[in-house]
């Protein structure tokens, strides 16, 4: 009976935490797979990354997530094609950022566009 009672309050709590979290998303199989999804990329991560790498990409995660989440994937799909050779470290996390931030970079450009007025001479009896 108290487990019972247990799993019910469990039930109720995430119904609220997903309510104040607008989550819509009630579906618990869909949850578990994302969670499952999760863990699979951190182990991934955990065997590829060293722990200084760990590091800087969890901060890196903080701030500018979804440049994180493009080295991450990057990470991976290296990961899975045998192109590491062992785990990567902080300095080769930092040459990976850079291909990345190379690839997403943007390019602004300033483009004045200047009014011209009309000005005549005849007016500039001082």
């Amino acid at each position: 009976m108290a487990d019972e009672e247990l799993a019910a309050l469990r039930q109720q709590r995430l119904a609220e935490l997903q309510a104040k979290h607008g989550d819509t998303s009630a579906d618990p199989s869909q949850q578990e797979a994302k969670q499952r999804e999760a863990e699979i990329r951190n182990t991934i991560l955990a065997q590829v990354l060293d722990q200084a790498a760990r590091a800087r990409l969890s901060n890196l995660a903080l701030v500018k997530p979804d440049k994180a989440k493009a080295v991450e994937n990057y990470l991976i799909q290296m990961a899975r094609f045998g192109q590491l050779p062992g785990k990567v470290s902080e300095q080769g996390l930092i040459e990976i950022l850079e291909k990345v931030s190379q690839q997403t970079e943007k390019k602004t450009t300033v483009k004045f566009n200047r009014r011209k007025v009309l000005d005549s001479d005849e007016e500039d009896d001082y």
